[in-house]
């Protein structure tokens, strides 16, 4: 039987459907809640959110995932006794860890459970998710997988340029005065997930498309000094040339395997809105 440790992620991690399936992890969903209704991350698109927040002039809810969900996708390997990772969103923004660790103890499995907190949010989670799952199919146990994720996290580099302030506004992710300062001003800060928390760094000012490929190259010493396996862009849905533009940039640089491009899930993108985009990556 197959007893390699199992890698379990909440929705936040963003990885696409087919590096979920790649690596072999499992994906717990928070939930979004539009009005009175409420919905898994990943049934409701984006772009969904988006249109009904503008229709209804406000920003969705969101909410961690619910124990019984939880407990069911952790059972059948709770039954085959195998060891389980998992990694939730950072535990300042969302209870999701915790959720988890209520589950593990709904199926006295405290011994198998293993619940990281990221620490971190989007892609810069999924970065994490993917070494643990590399790890665990060479034979790493679920203690030398905690080990090396604890080692990485302060190397994980997320931060993103978002095109409006005013979900992060709403969402209560960012200062009022901030919000209102971008909105008069047309600013676009660059986001940066710090010690598990977003903090706005630099200031951009101008076309969204010069914006995030200033935002890119700002960043070209850290790139050229990252861990070479893989670079994700992630972005809310913004414009064709703009993703190909970056693409190209981190081409040309020649320093990635891979160059992953993802799309922001529903809880993300209800937080950042449309127009997003992070260059994510691991310092070396």
């Amino acid at each position: 039987m197959n007893k390699k440790v199992k890698i379990i992620s909440d929705s936040t991690c963003d990885l696409s459907k087919e590096l979920v399936q790649r690596y072999d992890i499992d994906i717990l969903p928070l939930h979004i809640l539009l009005g009175d209704k409420e919905y898994e991350d990943g049934v409701i698109t984006p772009d969904e959110i988006f249109a009904w927040s503008d229709d209804n002039k406000t920003t969705p809810k969101t909410s961690a995932p619910a124990i019984t969900e939880a407990v069911e996708l952790m059972r059948p390997y709770v039954e085959e006794g195998r060891e389980i990772v998992c990694f939730s969103i950072s535990e300042s923004m969302s209870t999701s860890g915790n959720v988890m660790r209520l589950a593990a103890g709904e199926l006295d499995a405290d011994e198998l459970v293993t619940v990281i907190d990221s620490a971190n949010l989007s892609t810069g989670i999924g970065l994490l998710v993917i070494e643990a799952a590399i790890m665990a199919d060479k034979g790493c146990s679920a203690s030398e997988i905690k080990a090396r994720m604890e080692e990485l996290k302060p190397y994980v580099r997320a931060s993103f340029v978002v095109d409006t302030l005013t979900y992060l506004y709403r969402g209560g992710r960012c200062s009022a005065v901030a919000a209102m300062a971008g909105s008069v001003l047309k600013l676009h800060p660059r986001i940066v997930v710090e010690n598990g928390a977003m903090d706005a760094a630099k200031k951009y000012r101008g076309k969204l498309s010069s914006v995030i490929m200033s935002y890119t190259k700002d960043m070209e010493e850290q790139l050229k000094n990252a861990r070479p396996d893989r670079v994700f862009i992630t972005h809310s849905g913004c414009d064709r040339q703009i993703v190909d533009n970056v693409r190209e940039y981190l081409e040309s640089l020649g320093i990635f395997d891979e160059i992953l491009e993802t799309r922001a899930g529903g809880v993300i993108s209800s937080h950042c809105g449309p127009g997003t985009l992070g260059v994510l990556f691991i310092a070396g």
